[in-house]
């Protein structure tokens, strides 16, 4: 196993056993839903290309992929909360 994914299986086991059932239970729920709409098959995967973008970092200032590239690979993460 790649190390990366070990590391990402640590993380994912470790904030399971740190959350309630009941909250388990809706985002399971969520991700059953989600697959079964058959979305997933649209979203980007792991090694697929990704357009070229422009987005605001921290400070509001404007960050291209291009610039990002020149210094390395880029990880993106998408986070869902509450706001």
């Amino acid at each position: 196993m790649h190390e990366l994914q070990k590391q990402l299986n640590e993380i994912h086991e470790a904030f399971e056993s740190s959350v309630s059932d009941d909250i388990l239970e809706v985002m399971h729920r969520g991700t059953d839903d989600l697959i079964a709409s058959g979305l997933h098959h649209a979203a980007a995967g792991a090694g697929d290309q990704f357009p070229d973008f422009v987005l605001n970092d921290s400070a509001g200032g404007a960050v291209s992929s291009e610039a990002l590239l020149g210094k390395g690979p880029i990880l993106l993460n998408f986070f869902r909360g509450f706001w």
